[in-house]
């Protein structure tokens, strides 16, 4: 059973998170491999909140949180994820599979909230355009305060009912889990591997020499990982 006294600090921190994606302080703490890291410490598995964090920070190589375009919220939706798999600390077969699935379907659900609370901050701005045309310091600094704590609540919220409806549904999903642990595993690194390849290759691939300089730096790093 989920207890309300785990999900309060939790719900705390995805709104914490979920605020630096867009609106303050942007300190890249919201980064899937640091959110993820502290729910999975909240939970006291700091390590497999890392190692789910690791995981997520490949597929999100693939968003460029540009202009006004919608994206995932990686923020938030790593809190939930990260405390999912940190909630299974013996790692059963489909524990990282099913939190990442988790993670990602909280992502596109963030993103549609982000998006409603913009146009929602153009309503309360349009309320007090006359004040903002006059120069108003508190109109701007109203509504700035305003955003924030709705950005705020946003990923709290979030948070709270990804996690409530995801973690039983991963507890179930793992006690009827038949795939090999190693197999599983592997499908998962190789997919979040594979969508981190393709995100670099579009950022580099029309650089002269760029391309080189990747294939080095892998083959350096896999050699390093094989020592081991």
């Amino acid at each position: 059973m989920i207890s309300v006294i785990d999900v309060i600090p939790l719900a705390l921190l995805g709104g914490l998170l979920g605020l630096d994606v867009v609106s303050f302080p942007q300190a890249m703490i919201s980064r899937p491999i640091v959110a993820s890291t502290m729910a999975g410490a909240l939970i006291g598995q700091s390590a497999t909140g890392l190692l789910l964090g690791a995981a997520l920070e490949l597929i999100a190589l693939e968003t460029l949180p540009f202009g006004a375009s919608r994206y995932p919220e990686w923020g938030s939706a790593s809190v939930v994820g990260g405390a999912i798999f940190s909630a299974h600390p013996e790692h059963p077969a489909g524990a990282m599979t099913v939190a990442m699935l988790a993670a990602l379907a909280t992502t596109w659900v963030g993103g549609w909230t982000m998006v409603k609370l913009r146009q929602r901050n153009a309503v309360w701005a349009g309320r007090r355009r006359a004040e903002l045309e006059a120069g108003s310091r508190d109109a701007v600094v109203s509504l700035q305060l305003t955003g924030m704590t709705a950005d705020f609540l946003r990923g709290a919220l979030l948070t709270t009912v990804a996690y409530a409806l995801l973690s039983p549904l991963t507890d179930l999903c793992i006690a009827r889990w038949s795939i090999d642990l190693r197999l599983d595993r592997g499908l998962g690194v190789a997919i979040a591997a594979s969508v981190a390849g393709g995100a670099a290759w579009k950022l580099f691939h029309s650089t002269s020499g760029a391309r080189w300089f990747f294939v080095g730096g892998l083959t350096v790093g896999l050699f390093l990982l094989f020592l081991r």
